[in-house]
């Protein structure tokens, strides 16, 4: 394809993480089919069926290209460890142990190289860039720098502490002795402003893209890089580097661990620190899932009628339960059929249009922090006087509110009782991850909800129904069965197998 007419095959040396459908995104040890490589940094590949832009450092090209790609994909499984590969290079590693340490000293010398060469990259970033836009205010304004740009500045900040930390480490007449684990260790909750980095990293581009359809600013940026003479790089090919790097440690460790001997005094630490930065990429992917789903809130907001109070996004940012139960406020009143919604921190309910299944009514809301779930036996139930079955009990702390909620099976109350204790769960992580929507985060997601139905347009139908569909979520059944996602597509008449459906895509913890 690219080079002579043949077919080329790249193997994948780091996973590729991509916030942009343009890009290709690979684990580390897949084989890419390279397309285009007439760029020297990023080539266009191709995997299976999708295709897309890939950095050209992440991937290695395949020393022999006949091999067929059943037979390279066996040989890869046998060399699991890559050892062979590595032999190859003329490093055989046979029982002695200067081998490993020579290995060991090849992977501290990268960790300790690709470190300074980001520090560089952060710098001219700062320096190249972001301080020249600063100075002129005519071109930017400081909400726009902080969109491009993001937290890059505080990202600087820690990784020269950072650097600082590993240099001290660093043993320089024998770096197979050096002992780096515990600079990770020291700094794993540091690294978790790369969170709102990653997360900001799709508006970065949006707002950069924009720009770059104005000559002005191609060529004041062009002049930026010159300047600070960097290398040929666009400056979102710059902007994507912190992204790399976060998903690349966890891969630099891992190889470190490898060729360090379980005796080495650093051995534990680098476990505990390949643990550490697994959980941060684990993080950071959570978070950017759980802010792909505030437009969807936001968006099943808007078709709510008769919305009152707060937005829904002004404190809550996941949907973690809904279905149908059925609500007591008060003794004496009637009991009522409402379609519950539970989010972290409050729960909303609405009513049906009895015409149109699909219209929902807002009706209020319950505040989850101030909420005691009390789960009551079938029978006569006390503070309402009237036998109950399948029933559980909210009650505020002051005592001053309490709803009674039937479930029509007991199995429905098990899953509400479930979901109840999750939402806590989830407040509680939050709480310890400091996670949190940023005002400009939310007014973003209401301002695109707004957008997507102007006034006069008929509202979305069925929003809701749509909103618990589109919810990408790991624990959701992913061989959902044809028929069965026929049936919610067409909801019949007789709605409770509708909701039952429903109820079993809500996304969900166990």
């Amino acid at each position: 394809n690219t080079f002579d007419g043949s077919v080329v095959y790249a193997e994948a040396l780091w996973d590729h993480v991509t916030m942009d459908d343009q890009e290709l995104g690979f684990k580390a040890g897949d084989v890419i089919e390279v397309v285009d490589a007439t760029n020297k940094e990023w080539w266009w590949g191709r995997i299976m069926d999708s295709e897309g832009w890939f950095p050209a450092s992440f991937v290695r090209l395949r020393v022999n290209q006949d091999e067929p790609m059943e037979e390279y994909l066996a040989h890869l499984e046998e060399t699991q460890t890559g050892e062979e590969d590595r032999a190859g290079l003329g490093l055989l590693l046979g029982p002695g142990l200067p081998c490993k340490e020579q290995m060991r000293t090849n992977v501290i010398n990268e960790i300790m190289s690709t470190e300074r060469d980001y520090i560089k990259h952060l710098k001219d970033i700062c320096e190249g860039y972001i301080k020249q836009c600063r100075k002129r205010t005519d071109m930017f304004t400081e909400e726009q720098l902080r969109t491009i740009f993001g937290n890059i500045e505080e990202i600087y900040r820690f990784q020269r502490k950072f650097l600082k930390g590993l240099e001290k480490k660093f043993n320089k007449e024998e770096p197979h002795l050096s002992e780096i684990g515990c600079c990770f260790l020291e700094h794993q909750t540091d690294f978790q402003i790369y969170s709102e980095y990653c997360n900001n990293h799709p508006n970065a581009c949006v707002q950069l893209s924009k720009l770059m359809k104005v000559n002005k600013y191609v060529f004041f940026f062009e002049a930026c890089r010159l300047l600070q003479k960097m290398i040929d790089i666009s400056l979102d090919g710059f902007l994507l580097t912190p992204v790399q790097k976060i998903c690349k440690y966890p891969l630099q460790l891992a190889e470190l661990l490898k060729y360090t001997n379980p005796q080495h005094r650093d051995y534990k630490d680098v476990e505990a620190a390949l643990n550490a930065m697994k959980n941060v990429a684990r993080l950071i992917n959570e978070r950017k899932r759980r802010l792909e789903n505030i437009d969807k809130i936001a968006q099943w907001q808007s078709c709510i009628e008769d919305w009152e109070g707060e937005d829904i996004l002004s404190r809550s940012s996941d949907l973690i339960f809904s279905g149908e139960l059925t609500k007591l406020s008060q003794p004496q009143a009637k009991s009522q059929q409402r379609m519950f919604f539970l989010f972290d921190h409050q729960m909303v309910y609405c009513k049906k249009d009895l015409l149109r299944r699909d219209m929902l009514y807002y009706k209020g809301r319950v505040d989850m922090d101030h909420m005691e779930v009390i789960d009551v036996e079938d029978g006569k139930e006390k503070d309402f006087n009237i036998s109950v079955k399948n029933a559980l009990k909210l009650r505020s702390e002051a005592g001053d509110e309490v709803h009674l909620l039937c479930a029509k099976k007991p199995e429905h109350k098990q899953r509400w009782l479930q979901a109840f204790a999750d939402e806590r769960i989830q407040v509680q992580h939050d709480q310890e991850t400091g996670f949190t929507l940023t005002e400009v985060q939310k007014k973003q997601a209401m301002l695109n909800a707004c957008k997507s139905h102007p006034a006069g347009k008929p509202k979305v139908t069925r929003p809701y129904y749509d909103f618990l569909l589109r919810q990408k979520h790991p624990s959701l059944p992913t061989a959902l069965p044809q028929q069965q996602v026929f049936m919610l597509a067409e909801p019949k008449r007789k709605t409770s197998t509708f909701w039952h459906n429903i109820g079993r895509l809500t996304p969900f913890k166990k």
